[in-house]
């Protein structure tokens, strides 16, 4: 079973890909830094409640549409 880190990730990545957003764009949408997107994407960092939320609305989703 997946822990919710690695669902969080995977969900951002493919969100952003279907919706055909680099990382840079992402981070831009977001006002997150480009990197940081990439560690979330990779899993290697924990987000908080107000990042999450600057990514699902970047992503024009809820946020439990990143934790599903």
């Amino acid at each position: 079973m997946s822990s919710i880190l690695e669902i969080f990730a995977s969900n951002v990545r493919n969100l952003r890909l279907q919706k055909g957003l680099s990382q840079e764009k992402l981070a831009e949408m977001s006002n997150l830094h480009r990197t940081y997107i990439g560690m979330i994407e990779r899993g290697e960092r924990k987000v908080t409640i107000v990042v999450a939320e600057k990514i699902a609305r970047a992503l024009k989703v809820g946020i439990c549409d990143l934790l599903k």
